[in-house]
Parts: structure tokens; sequence; C-alpha cells
């Protein structure tokens, strides 16, 4: 297997690196941050490291590490991750909010070193954020949560690194308060679900989902439900206008795009297989491609497409979708 050592947490360190050689990684014991910065292909992580304001504590020993050897392990998304987001470049970061983003990187560090035979399936390892994140097995390939593990048992004097294929992303609230972070530019500086948490306040489930516990979310964006007046011949223009709709109607929706059967990341969906949502309405579950799948509506023409894939909440896993779900 190839190995692509990923390219973060020492920016502090390349000038160091770069005055003294014109090569990098000369280093007899290198640290995770002297190692990472040799691979372009990790670009744009160590771009978030620096707005994140982490890119020093990897090339140090961890001092929280609980058997006191110094160690961390990260979870190491490489630039193709990124671009599931949209994010490509230094200046594509400063759509993010520095806290959300700091607060994201840590959920990819976990104090210790955690080597690949201890990535036991339906196991969980703490992340320095707080939130577990599970091990899952699909087919030949390992996940955590629902990110592919595609190498692993990279050593550095102060840690290991497996590398994957998505950015983790945890909020550390509920499905409602995750939607509402959103809507209020806590994670992006441009709010989005805003039309959705003014469906859920309307139809009075703002309750239901923040206190049911194990839920699959399908969250449509805003462009989703301005998509939706358009089919419907309601112009749907400002989230206030979700109540042009009768309100049985919206609840209906809603309900169609929850499943209550447990919180399931992408790699643990049923793929090509239909699924009742919490209204009892039938979903269509597409293939599993790219670490993605599809989901329809019985009145979907078209099905929806996962844009923010396995968002990790206190009570379930939310799926941003880009088209509303018709039951």
């Amino acid at each position: 297997m190839k190995r692509n050592l990923p390219g973060w947490f020492g920016s502090l360190l390349i000038g160091t690196l770069l005055l003294s050689s014109c090569e990098k990684n000369e280093e007899v014991d290198p640290t995770i941050a002297s190692i990472a910065v040799s691979n372009p292909d990790f670009q744009v992580l160590e771009d978030a490291a620096i707005r994140g304001d982490v890119a020093e504590i990897l090339s140090n020993n961890n001092p929280n590490d609980p058997a006191g050897k110094g160690n961390y392990t990260v979870f190491a998304p490489n630039n193709a991750a990124f671009a599931r987001l949209g994010l490509t470049s230094a200046s594509d970061l400063l759509g993010l909010q520095q806290l959300f983003l700091k607060n994201t990187l840590f959920f990819h560090v976990a104090n210790g070193a955690i080597a690949s035979s201890d990535l036991k399936v339906g196991s969980s390892t703490a992340s320095a954020l707080g939130p577990q994140r599970r091990i899952i097995r699909k087919g030949n390939d390992l996940y955590v949560n629902g990110s592919r593990i595609l190498d692993t048992d990279l050593q550095a004097v102060n840690g290991t690194i497996h590398v994957i294929d998505k950015v983790l992303l945890a909020t550390g609230v509920n499905v409602v308060q995750s939607a509402q972070a959103l809507q209020t530019s806590t994670v992006f500086t441009s709010p989005e679900l805003t039309f959705l948490v003014e469906a859920v306040l309307y139809c009075d489930l703002a309750s239901t989902l923040s206190t049911t516990p194990n839920l699959t979310v399908f969250a449509p964006t805003d462009q989703a439900f301005k998509n939706l007046g358009v089919d419907m011949g309601v112009p749907l223009n400002v989230p206030a206008d979700i109540r042009k709709l009768p309100k049985d109607v919206v609840t209906t929706v809603l309900k169609a795009h929850v499943l209550a059967d447990g919180a399931k990341f992408t790699p643990e969906l049923a793929d090509n297989s239909t699924v009742n949502s919490f209204g009892g309405a039938p979903l269509q579950l597409g293939a599993f491609n790219n670490g993605v799948l599809t989901v329809k509506g019985a009145n979907n023409s078209t099905p929806a497409n996962m844009v923010i894939p396995d968002v990790q909440t206190t009570n379930g896993i939310v799926h941003v979708i880009d088209r509303v779900l018709r039951p």
C-alpha cells in the first residue's frame, strides 16, 4: 500500500526546515509535524491547522497521553477529503468560523497511540474534542464514523497517523442545536439550514428531535427548500415563507426526513434498499458510491444527494442533502 503522509500541524516548523535545507524530513526522529509538511496532498489540512490555531500542538509530545509516552493519534484527511466540503485552498477556509474549525481538527486527534490493530469493528475511540468515534466495516474497507481509512500506522516520534478520505464532523450538541448552529453562522460565516430550523419550529418538532435518541436525519439545504417552493408554485424566498404552507403538510414532509432505527453513518445505511421514515413514509436509498448514498421520497422525481454526510450529534447522525424529500 502506498503511504501518503499528511501535511498539517507543522506549519511553525516550515520556515526553519526550508532555511536549513532544500530537503525536508531530514530529522532522525521526525515528529508528526515534520513528517506532515513533506506531502503536498495534505496542503489544505495544513492550512486548516494554521487558521484553526492548532499547528504547534503536534510538533511536541502529548502531555495528556494516558500511557505517559507523549503520543497522539491523528486521523488525517487528505486534500480530496476537504474538497468534498468545497474547501480546496486556504481562502476557502475563511468561510468557516475559527472556533468550529479548531474543534473539528481536535475531533481528528486522540490522546495516546492507537495502532491499526486497535481499530476493532464496533469499538469506539475517544477524541481530544470529547465525542467518541466508532469503527465500522463495509465490504473490505474500514471506516472511522463515515470516513474510509486509506492508510494506517504512519509512525512519528510523538505518535501515529491514519489517513482518511472525509473530514470528521461532530457538533457536541443535539440535532436541533446543530441545525441552529448552522442557522446562526456558528459553523459557516454564511447561514445555512435556516429554512429547516423554521420548519421544525413551525411544526413543533424541536423537542422531539432534541430528545429522541439514535436518529438519522436527512437535512435539506436552504436552496433545497427554495427549489421546493418553485416546484409547488409557492415562493419560499425567506425562512418565514415556510409558514405559507399548511402545517400538517410540512409536518408530514419533515417526518419523512428522519429515521428512528439507529443513528447511522453512511457505511451503516443499507444501500439499494427501502427504509421507513419516522412518519411511516418509505424512502429509497441508492447505491453506496464514494462514501455517500442518494435518498429519494416516493414523490421525488430525482433523488437527493448528500452534500455534507456523517455529521455526528449527541442524539443522532445528520446527513445534509440537496433536495427536500417528498413522501
